[in-house]
């Protein structure tokens, strides 16, 4: 039993993974919505006797599918996500980050009672908004956990020790008094301009903040018509910093420069925080490493960024928190591309991305083969958690 052979069992199952991947991108589904992209998963791990638990974590899309020959040793996660984007459908690429844990585990799964330990099918909903994992963290679906990982499409870019940015969402509603905007304004009071004072304070304090964090926003509801002076107006900001902490405060800054615009106006202002915060990445750099050596044995390439460079928001930032993790990209297409675009959606499903995803189902495979395999590289990736925990 060997790595070699969990890579030639990938292979084999190479058009079974095409045509699941296709059959997400084709459908997209929205935040704790994906029921068709959950259920297709589903009835494969069922078809490959994982014992699949659905609906779970109070969540009607999650999966925790296990393969029944559990053994003393290490727990391992593979993770998918699979939900999309709004009307650019999968812009993110996570039909081909749910088709390669599926692929992953469906290959370990054929070899699994000759290795040790459990293996874990993780599907988590909504990753692009309300956060399953944090659900899933809550019920205590983690608990048992040694190494949660997964993977994730770049643009051209195989990046292993990536951090992320911890990130609250926040709308702020203003509540003011309509008039007729010329023949009596004096006796309304501007909703819009709670809004747009808002938005010029957090403008001023930009130039205060570390180049790490960042503010940004739009506005929901502005009003009806320039005749009427708006009596509501509504605005939804990311506020996102590298440390979990710094996050925490520039909430409260913006909450004051709030404050601040309701005072100047008259108007009311409602401050709210959405949903679940997500928490900055906790890499964990020994079975990051792991995941590059299976990666540059596949003949792929390691690209390094500078530090702090393109950081987005995940709540894989909430679970790595919880256990070692990683959260590792490979590219998806041969010329650069934004991520969240239409361009980013059609690479997901070319033919060379849809070959990446069949390097990415191979490295996790391979990394998982190495947790279940080397109690030392367990051993040394535990003790670099609880330091960086400490």
């Amino acid at each position: 039993m060997n790595k070699e052979k969990v890579c030639s069992a990938i292979d084999e199952m190479k058009e079974k993974l095409f045509s699941v991947s296709k059959e997400i991108w084709e459908n997209p589904e929205l935040n704790f919505k994906e029921f068709k992209a959950s259920k297709l998963l589903s009835d494969h791990l069922i078809e490959a006797e994982f014992d699949v638990e659905y609906g779970i974590a109070s969540l009607e899309t999650a999966i925790r599918a296990v393969h029944p020959e559990v053994n003393d040793g290490p727990t391992v996660a593979i993770l998918a996500e699979y939900d999309a984007l709004p009307e650019m459908g999968h812009g993110c690429g996570h039909n081909l980050i749910a088709t390669a844990a599926l692929g992953a585990c469906l290959a370990l799964g054929k070899f699994k009672k000759h290795l040790p330990g459990k293996l874990i099918f993780m599907g988590t909903p909504a990753e692009e908004g309300g956060g399953g994992k944090i659900y899933m963290i809550r019920h205590g679906l983690f608990k048992e956990v040694d190494a949660a990982m997964m993977f994730h499409p770049s643009s051209t870019k195989n990046i292993v020790h990536r951090g992320g940015l911890a990130v609250t969402e926040v709308k702020i509603e203003f509540k003011g008094k309509t008039a007729h905007a010329s023949a009596e304004p004096e006796k309304g009071i501007n909703a819009l301009d709670g809004v747009i004072q808002t938005f010029n304070g957090i403008n001023a304090l930009r130039q205060h903040i570390p180049s790490d964090a960042r503010i940004h926003g739009v506005i929901t509801h502005g009003g009806l018509k320039p005749n009427i002076v708006p009596d509501y107006a509504s605005a939804s900001f990311y506020i996102r910093a590298l440390k979990d902490a710094y996050c925490k405060e520039m909430v409260k800054k913006v909450e004051n420069i709030a404050k601040g615009a309701a005072l100047i106006t008259g108007a009311e202002m409602i401050f709210q925080i959405v949903g679940n915060p997500y928490r900055s990445r906790n890499v964990n750099f020994i079975l990051g490493e792991a995941w590059a050596e299976n990666l540059k044995s596949l003949g792929l390439p390691i690209h390094q960024m500078k530090p702090g460079a393109g950081l987005g928001s995940s709540d894989i930032g909430n679970v790595s928190h919880e256990v070692p993790t990683i959260h590792p990209y490979i590219g998806i297409s041969e010329k650069e591309i934004n991520a969240h675009s239409t361009d980013f959606a059609k690479a997901a499903i070319s033919d060379y991305g849809q070959n990446q995803m069949i390097f990415a189902a191979k490295a996790l495979a391979m990394t998982a083969f190495d947790v279940f395999t080397k109690p030392e590289l367990v051993r040394k990736m535990q003790e670099e958690f609880k330091k960086g925990e400490s």
